[in-house]
């Protein structure tokens, strides 16, 4: 009888354990993650941001960006590292009247220099859709770890054209 006493108190620490393993593995987590420090943007100059944009739904070629080229469809935006994807698609709809339409598609890439081999690298970090709330909306350039000097590359997909997946998202 005693045992079975022991035993059962036993499973009641390995429980409490277990529980406080979970609740250290949240903390960790948490202070992980940095929360971002918001930009006055009344002191704070902004930054450059050199965005490409293709009308096709799909992102550029990393040649084009090889040996000090630029792919010709540039615009250049003035901005805050805490710009939201929303803020920027709404500046490249100013530009672009025919990406105004309803269900336009906003692919968005960080397109960056692989410091270990020549070249550049792309990093697809959200996406955002004419007329329409989304869960991308609000991700900022810094919490996609943006540095001053990288590209921004826009696939713009016009509505009712349905975007090419990505190389992450092909079907097996």
């Amino acid at each position: 009888m005693l045992a079975a006493g022991v035993g059962g108190q036993s499973e009641r620490f390995a429980g409490r354990r277990r529980k406080m393993a979970v609740e250290s593995r949240v903390t960790q987590e948490e202070i992980k993650k940095e929360p971002e420090k918001p930009i006055d943007r009344e002191k704070t100059c902004p930054l450059l941001l050199r965005v490409f944009t293709t009308n096709n739904g799909r992102h550029h070629r990393m040649d084009e960006f090889s040996r000090g080229n630029v792919p010709s469809s540039e615009l250049q935006i003035y901005t805050w590292m805490d710009a939201t994807l929303k803020e920027l698609t709404s500046l490249v709809k100013e530009v672009y009247p025919e990406a105004r339409k309803k269900g336009t598609h906003f692919n968005f890439a960080i397109v960056f220099t692989d410091l270990k081999r020549p070249g550049y690298r792309v990093k697809e970090i959200g996406s955002t859709m004419s007329g329409r709330k989304g869960t991308d909306d609000s991700m900022t350039l810094q919490s996609q770890k943006f540095q001053i000097g990288d590209y921004l590359d826009i696939a713009i997909t016009p509505p009712n054209r349905a975007p090419p997946s990505s190389g992450r998202m092909r079907p097996y």
